[in-house]
């Protein structure tokens, strides 16, 4: 794919990309120059050597193309998802890694000023019905949320998953994460297959939380399960999404391609939402 300039104009869409650090992925990312840049790790990236990498490519980064750097806490370990609410007697392996992975990453983050990613709600139902309630399962999440909030000096967004424990869009827990002033993440995706495609509930729950979100993965979806399709391709309206965006937040296209040395779905996500804003620009904003 030929490289592209930004456009000029004014407005709150970014290109921002995700990789691996990998050289190939970074190479095909960086030769876009953009915006925003996140880091998608894995367990085996927090070895000693792989974590020297990692640091490495950030440090890249931020001499090549962008300051505006996120970090993404792996996804998995040892089988388990790796959710606020792992209990270190029921899941031993898995919860030490957590909070070890993310000791890791806040030190990086506060050397190098770059921000990490944190899911709040990842494990699914089983790690929710190990606690006596939904209640008490929101309650231990928010309650450790708040400690790795206030532990990591402003470097640490929470992202909200599909799962009752952190799913945005719940009037009753949005309130809760609210009054607890959180910085969110918020993954356009989730937020709609957890409220079961519903795009006026969808559109609640961003404008409720805008103030908070901080970062955006946006992705298309059906709104049934996680299909991550480019933007355009789903039923999300994202002319809509839109002007609801909060505009001193960062954001990237989480589309994948078949092959991860690429970031063609990336790219025309980006394109189809820069299309819509120049023509919201153009024609006066769109009200929902």
């Amino acid at each position: 794919m030929a490289k592209f300039k930004l456009p000029a104009r004014p407005g709150k869409v970014q290109l921002g990309l995700k990789a691996a650090a990998n050289p190939e992925q970074l190479a095909d990312r960086l030769q876009y120059r953009p915006q925003v840049f996140e880091f998608y790790t894995a367990a085996a990236d927090f070895q000693p050597a792989a974590f020297k990498t990692l640091k490495a490519a950030v440090r890249f980064v931020q001499e090549n193309s962008t300051a505006k750097i996120i970090i993404h806490h792996p996804m998995k370990y040892a089988g388990y998802h790796l959710d606020p609410l792992l209990d270190p007697e029921l899941q031993p392996q898995a919860a030490e890694f957590l909070h070890a992975s993310t000791d890791q990453l806040l030190d990086l983050a506060q050397e190098l000023d770059v921000k990490i990613l944190v899911h709040g709600g990842y494990g699914g139902e089983t790690l929710i019905k190990q606690m006596p309630s939904l209640a008490a399962a929101r309650a231990t999440v928010l309650q450790r949320l708040t400690q790795l909030m206030h532990q990591a000096n402003g470097h640490v967004m929470f992202e909200n998953g599909v799962t009752p424990s952190f799913m945005y869009g719940d009037p009753q827990l949005d309130e809760l994460i609210i009054q607890q002033q959180l910085p969110l993440v918020c993954d356009l995706s989730h937020l709609f297959i957890g409220l079961h495609g519903d795009m006026a509930l969808t559109m609640l729950a961003l404008k409720r939380l805008a103030p908070l979100i901080q970062h955006y993965h946006l992705v298309d979806s059906l709104g049934q399960r996680h299909d991550s399709l480019p933007l355009g391709q789903g039923l999300i309206d994202w002319q809509r999404v839109l002007p609801v965006l909060n505009p001193r937040a960062t954001m990237i296209y989480e589309v994948p391609d078949e092959r991860d040395a690429t970031c063609g779905n990336m790219l025309r996500s980006y394109h189809y939402l820069r299309s819509l804003e120049v023509r919201q620009l153009e024609g006066g904003a769109v009200n929902d």
